[in-house]
């Protein structure tokens, strides 16, 4: 898979294996499911990482106008 320049890279942790990396945003959902699957016997531990996933979040309700 050859990963675009212009895609933004997004940090992945994973607190059971102790590492944290970045990968393209287009091959997030692929990725940790490889990770979680080989390393993890499919169990969901490598994640976006939760401040980001955080503040994705918070701007989506901000957005939708569920914080008003």
């Amino acid at each position: 898979m050859t990963a675009d320049t212009d895609d933004p890279e997004v940090p992945i942790v994973c607190e059971e294996c102790g590492t944290e990396t970045t990968i393209p945003l287009s091959e997030v959902g692929e990725m940790l499911a490889t990770h979680n699957e080989n390393q993890h016997d499919g169990e969901e531990h490598a994640q976006v990482d939760p401040a980001l996933a955080e503040q994705v979040q918070n701007l989506v309700a901000e957005d939708m106008g569920l914080l008003e």
